[in-house]
């Protein structure tokens, strides 16, 4: 059973077969975490007008290009392809800033496959999902124990070290091991293939080889790049 802000999500079942599509490029969301958004845009403000009105899903899924090759399609009257994953989120905070802005968090429920964007004249995209093949999903902490969390910690912390940067190690020590190799997946500053493949990651042991993978590739290739000296 997952819970997604005050709603229980018990089977596949529960989830409805057509959902607004939100494509963000180098966007993760994935079960039990939480992403916040603001909405500015017209279209993904109708998206979540869209989304209010009914049961408050959206998928968040990526295009297979950058924005910039999106927007010149978009102006040619094409919509640019998108992966065929994406996760499914419940708009579980709401919140208007008075400068005709949204303020979101997505709760992240399950992800989806997509079966085919339907044809519409609404300025956002939709379509058909379904979530069979990620039942498990749905089951909290399922898949934790196959997880090598001191590998994952162990990389994360030479991340950290190579950037400058510090954690709250207590709050790090606390949390599951599935919020923790979600969370980081999520936080990885990696780009649209990294993204895909730690959401297709067909267990929570696999997502977080992959992140672990991808973060010795990043820091292999940082201490080798030449460094830049001013002159």
């Amino acid at each position: 059973m997952a819970q997604a802000g005050n709603v229980f999500y018990d089977s596949p079942r529960d989830i409805p077969a057509i959902i607004p599509l939100f494509p963000l490029e180098e966007a993760l969301l994935l079960p039990r975490t939480q992403m916040p958004l603001n909405i500015f845009e017209d279209r993904y403000l109708a998206m979540i007008d869209h989304a209010m009105r009914n049961d408050r899903i959206i998928g968040i899924i990526q295009p297979q290009q950058s924005e910039e090759d999106e927007a010149d399609e978009t102006k040619e009257g094409q919509k640019s392809e998108l992966y065929p994953i994406g996760c499914l989120g419940r708009i579980s905070a709401y919140g208007e800033t008075g400068d005709g802005r949204v303020l979101i968090t997505l709760a992240g429920i399950s992800r989806f496959k997509l079966v085919k964007e339907l044809e519409t004249d609404t300025p956002y995209r939709l379509g058909e999902v379904e979530c069979e093949d990620f039942a498990e999903d749905l089951i909290e902490g399922f898949g934790e124990d196959a997880v090598e969390r001191k590998a994952l910690l162990d990389v994360f912390r030479s991340f950290l070290d190579a950037n400058g940067m510090e954690a709250d190690w207590d709050s790090v020590e606390k949390s599951s091991t599935e919020i923790l190799v979600n969370s980081l997946s999520m936080m990885s500053p990696y780009g649209i293939a990294e993204k895909q493949a730690l959401l297709e990651a067909e267990s929570l042991a696999l997502r977080a080889e992959t992140l672990i993978a991808i973060t010795e590739i990043h820091l292999a290739n940082e201490s080798d790049a030449p460094s830049t000296i001013l002159q």
